[in-house]
């Protein structure tokens, strides 16, 4: 599996396997060519919507690295489908990062692109950790270009070193956030659901309603040419976090064999 993601070179590969449970769709197993991951957001909606359109079922049960995730799936055509769940983690502050100051030349900014309204750069994950970096506006966050030599003395390596940048989406776009996910292995990424689940974390500390459920939407890819949407759900009762999903669309494109 290792050697077949590398060949392809996609940010991620999903394979389905027997399930151990015969009450779950399949056994998901994702790879990065470098790499396996325990849980990624948009391999899990490709594996859902494509097993829910090949089974014509509306939910399916799929194992992960980090447990069962339970997709629901909605048909919008024959190869075009939707799929949401209840991200396997909460989201959870995992480390300190660096200032402002430092932030702001490793993406190509300035120290005053970093940050907007009252959130602040923080490392989170649910289930894979990110670097999260807010930045002043949309023309910041299109203007990022990461400074790859200095990357590491910055961000430091591993996982964590990948970078998720946002901003607010102007008041007439029809998201609620703007995001680009930069990796100094990987390059740019379309769309990245597990970096969305773990912005879950401080958008629902600064963002959401106290109480109940708000759903909002990343816009990402828009830099790359590859536009993608993410839907978040979050839910709160008497302030505290005790609901959050994502979710996206997937459409089949081809299918072929592989042969060894």
């Amino acid at each position: 599996m290792a050697r077949i993601a590398r060949e392809f070179g996609f940010s991620e590969t999903v394979f389905l396997q027997t399930p151990e449970s015969q009450r779950n769709a399949a056994r998901v197993r994702i790879f990065t060519p470098f790499g396996e991951l325990p849980f990624a957001g948009h391999p899990t909606i490709g594996a859902a919507v494509h097993l829910g359109l090949r089974r014509g079922v509306s939910a399916v049960r799929l194992e992960e690295n980090v447990g069962v995730i339970t997709c629901l799936v909605e048909r919008n055509s024959k190869k075009v489908g939707q799929a949401s769940f209840r991200i396997p983690k909460p989201p959870v502050e995992t480390g300190r990062v660096p200032g402002a100051e430092d932030i702001g030349p490793a993406l190509g900014l300035a120290a005053a692109d970093i940050g907007f309204a009252d959130h602040v750069p923080g490392r989170w994950s649910a289930g894979l950790e990110f670097t999260l970096v807010p930045v002043r506006d949309r023309s910041a966050l299109s203007a990022i270009v990461p400074d790859v030599a200095n990357w590491e003395s910055v961000f430091g390596r591993g996982h964590g070193a990948n970078v998720y940048a946002y901003t607010a989406s102007p008041e007439d776009a029809d998201s609620d956030f703007s995001a680009r996910m930069l990796s100094p292995d990987l390059g740019e990424d379309a769309a990245t659901g597990s970096a969305a689940a773990a912005l879950i974390g401080p958008v629902a500390q600064r963002n959401a309603q106290a109480d109940g459920q708000t759903n909002l939407v990343i816009e990402q890819g828009v830099d790359m040419g590859r536009p993608s949407r993410i839907t978040m759900q979050i839910s709160r009762r008497n302030g505290e976090l005790v609901h959050a999903g994502i979710g996206g669309s997937a459409i089949i494109v081809g299918e072929g064999e592989l042969e060894f």
